[in-house]
């Protein structure tokens, strides 16, 4: 079985855990509504994606 020759200190064991932290998610802004949305998608609000229409959404009054 492995055993380690000395022990790690904690800024050693700290330091390899530095990496491990959440991102912030990257936001990108629609072409027609200038809402925000996640890039490459097709905007949630509108129903655009680069500047074409792909899906119709139906409006509060619709619903």
């Amino acid at each position: 079985m492995a055993v380690p020759r000395s022990r790690s200190s904690n800024s050693k064991k700290n330091s390899r855990s530095a990496n491990s932290a959440l991102k912030a998610k990257g936001l990108s802004t629609c072409s027609n509504c200038n809402k925000t949305k996640m890039p490459h998608t097709v905007c949630p609000f509108c129903g655009f994606y680069a500047k074409k229409s792909v899906i119709a959404i139906k409006s509060e009054t619709e619903k």
